[in-house]
């Protein structure tokens, strides 16, 4: 039985990244954050991954981080709290953020317990499927504390900001059910992990590029104005039409064949 915190398994042009600590609710550890950033970059570096997965394994998504194990050692806390000059996150964050700037769609798929870091988790990821009975909460009120790991900025993004001001406050357990409901699930399925696989399957049939450019451009725009929204979709468009892989999706539609994309232009 493979013991690490953090498991990626890859099949074809799909990464499947699990977290793994089954007797603790899939808690995370310092460790636990750690290794998912090295997976991120891991991911990054492979242009011939086209989608993400993310889950938690014996059926939890994440109860959120282990105070109890992560308090053993402040000097580790206090170094993982500092924050990267050159990106402006600690590792805390950089533990979501690594993901969200992932060139490839990231598909979370939660079932049993969301709590704390885990919601932060997966909020960093582009669609969330969540079934009608897991166990959501911004658990972070509950230790004194605010969201961390990136969370803000995402939940700002979802949620009005009374709601996401009242979750804050409160700590509050919710279904998966109301989770869609509020906006912070994508949607409810039995099955999270092969709905999440199925998407991932769609999304990797079309051009790996125009995927993350997609991406990218919705996640540098969404706030902003209509004269810098415009500006940003011209340059990727023009960007996308000198790309071969755009040729690649022109051809086979024309000729209604099956595309085979090379793999991903740029990082």
């Amino acid at each position: 039985m493979n013991t690490q915190p953090v498991l990626l398994d890859t099949s074809g042009p799909i990464a499947h990244v699990r977290l793994n600590r089954p007797g603790k609710l899939n808690s995370l550890t310092l460790e636990t954050l750690e290794q998912l950033v090295a997976t991120a970059h891991r991911i990054r570096a492979d242009k011939s991954i086209r989608a993400v997965i993310i889950s938690g394994t014996d059926h939890n998504f994440t109860a959120g981080l282990d105070f109890a194990t992560a308090l053993k050692d402040p000097a580790r806390v206090a170094k993982t709290f500092l924050p990267r000059p050159w990106r402006g996150t600690n590792t805390f964050q950089e533990a979501v953020w690594a993901f969200r700037r992932l060139p490839v769609p990231v598909i979370a798929a939660v079932e049993g317990y969301c709590f704390g870091g885990g919601v932060q988790i997966a909020l960093g990821a582009d669609y969330r499927f969540t079934t009608a009975d897991a166990k959501w909460s911004v658990l972070e009120a509950k230790w004194g504390l605010i969201p961390d790991m990136s969370g803000i900025y995402a939940i700002k993004q979802l949620l009005p900001i009374d709601t996401a001001k009242r979750l804050a406050m409160t700590g509050e357990v919710f279904s998966g059910e109301r989770a869609a409901a509020l906006g912070l699930a994508s949607e409810i399925h039995e099955d999270p992990e092969t709905a999440a696989r199925e998407l991932a399957e769609q999304i990797a049939t079309r051009s790996p590029d125009s995927v993350a450019q997609a991406k990218r451009i919705f996640d540098s725009t969404w706030t902003a104005g209509e004269r810098r929204t415009f500006l940003a979709e011209r340059l990727r468009q023009m960007r996308l039409l000198g790309l071969k892989n755009t040729a690649i999706a022109r051809t086979s539609a024309l000729k209604k064949q099956v595309p085979s994309f090379r793999p991903r232009s740029g990082r």
